[in-house]
């Protein structure tokens, strides 16, 4: 019996004018996702390719390392970013790199578009979290009581018919032709990626197949939830209306209210404060720079090589005590600020989680790479390159020349035997590569687990709440 009733739901479901239509608006946005993701990633990729060309063009002409200060790094396109953005679009996007010091970042891909920031892309996560679930609330809100308004409720319990096989075959029927139907749309979608040339590893199809299945289960939350509703409901109308307050509520008022709440629990200085505290600092290490200049005494014989050797190793070692001192302060400024800021959002998050959409979106930020850690990693990513040029430039140059002031030699201001010689210029393919690795496969799953177990139990908790306030619907 469950089987039939199972089988008739998915018919009536897939041969309803209300699905064919919603449906069919659907899959042309689905695939929309597909397709601006794929030209969305190959326009990054086209852009990521020029700013490398550019950081090197920038070297020509250099004919000494001392006069190169400072390169680029730039975090590379991921084909799950185009997918699922997440923060991906607002983080800045190039860290500008010196032998020490901090890295100043720039060039946010909404700062180079700023018109998509108001107009943001539609992606896979949008698609997920607004459309298919306004699509599952649009085709379970009148399972129940729209069933009882027409009258095929109590003709099929005219028949021997539990209510339990009745509400289960119910519940089950919708989930598989909605999520069959829907996938039937998404393969399309994943074919369209490497018809596009979007080339991806092992790692990221794994990852994608673990983003459809988190949206799924998300819209079979609201599924089951407008069920649910339904079975508490006699009138079609009044369903619809709950439903799509609860709706409106999970999406957009929970995330805000959470969000506001937690910034007026927990404060986190600004950016600003940080910057202006550590430039107070600056001023004061630049004076006792300079009280240590006034110390500098020649030792042994005055050639002006050997003085500007002398000179550079002391400019060098002031610079590496300013730096030491600099670094200890900030590293507790930025620390204290991440403290707080790691608990307001811990606090933000476990307030928003209240809503599936919030779990939807963590969980697929997550598993695209494009959750708040990637900030932090490219920021990881960028100190450790910096300790690599820092090497590189002491290696070519004899000291770091991220400091605050250099000397240069006779030889590179053009003195010394080979004034008539015409001066190489440096070669850029020396500077050392930057490794800027993605996020690997556990490092994507294992945070996004939790979310992904708050929508697995949220489906079971409305699921049963249908089953059970069915058990005791008035049928008549």
């Amino acid at each position: 019996m469950l089987r039939i009733i199972i089988e008739k739901e998915i018919r009536d479901l897939l041969g309803s004018t209300k699905f064919a239509v919603t449906f069919g608006v659907c899959a042309v946005l689905v695939l929309l996702a597909f397709y601006v993701g794929a030209a969305r990633h190959m326009l990054y990729q086209a852009r990521f390719e020029a700013s490398q060309a550019e950081n090197l063009r920038s070297m020509k002409g250099i004919s000494d390392w001392q006069d190169f200060d400072e390169t680029r790094i730039f975090l590379p396109p991921q084909p799950l970013a185009s997918l699922v953005s997440g923060v991906s679009n607002d983080i800045d996007g190039t860290a500008i790199v010196r032998g020490r010091g901090d890295i100043p970042t720039e060039d946010s891909r909404y700062n180079e578009d700023p018109v998509f920031a108001i107009f943001r892309f539609i992606d896979l996560e949008f698609i997920f979290k607004i459309v298919l679930s306004l699509f599952a609330v649009l085709l379970g809100y009148d399972a129940i009581s729209g069933e009882k308004e027409r009258g095929t409720l109590r003709l099929s319990f005219s028949n021997a018919l539990p209510r339990r096989d009745y509400i289960a075959g119910k519940l089950v029927g919708s989930f598989l032709g909605l999520m069959i139907s829907l996938m039937v749309t998404i393969s399309l979608g994943f074919l369209l990626l490497p018809l596009m040339g979007i080339n991806m590893n092992g790692e990221e199809w794994i990852k994608l197949i673990l983003i459809v299945v988190t949206g799924l289960l998300y819209v079979g939350v609201f599924l089951s939830l407008s069920i649910f509703i339904s079975a508490l409901t006699h009138r079609s109308a009044h369903s619809f209306l709950i439903s799509l307050a609860v709706w409106v509520l999970c999406i957009h008022i929970i995330p805000g209210v959470s969000i506001l709440m937690a910034a007026r629990s927990v404060a986190v200085p600004s950016s600003d404060e940080i910057a202006y505290q550590k430039s107070t600092l600056g001023i004061q290490l630049a004076g006792e720079f300079e009280d240590g200049m006034s110390r500098f005494a020649v030792k042994g014989d005055a050639n002006p090589d050997k003085l500007v050797s002398q000179l550079n190793t002391y400019i060098d070692s002031l610079n590496n005590v300013r730096d030491i001192k600099m670094q200890a302060f900030s590293a507790r400024l930025n620390e204290d600020r991440l403290n707080r800021q790691r608990i307001q959002e811990n606090l933000a998050f476990a307030l928003a989680r209240i809503s599936p959409a919030t779990s939807l979106s963590l969980a697929t930020a997550h598993l695209a790479g494009t959750s708040l850690s990637l900030k932090s990693k490219f920021a990881d990513q960028a100190r450790d390159y910096q300790k690599s040029f820092g090497s590189f430039m002491v290696e070519k140059t004899g000291m770091n020349t991220g400091g605050i002031i250099k000397i240069r030699t006779s030889k590179a201001c053009g003195g010394g035997d080979d004034k008539n010689k015409e001066p190489e210029p440096v070669n850029p393919e020396e500077l050392p590569k930057p490794m800027l690795s993605s996020f690997t496969l556990g490092e994507s799953v294992n945070p996004a687990l939790t979310d992904v177990g708050i929508l697995i139990v949220y489906n079971f908790l409305f699921f049963a709440g249908a089953f059970i306030a069915f058990l005791r619907y008035d049928l008549r």
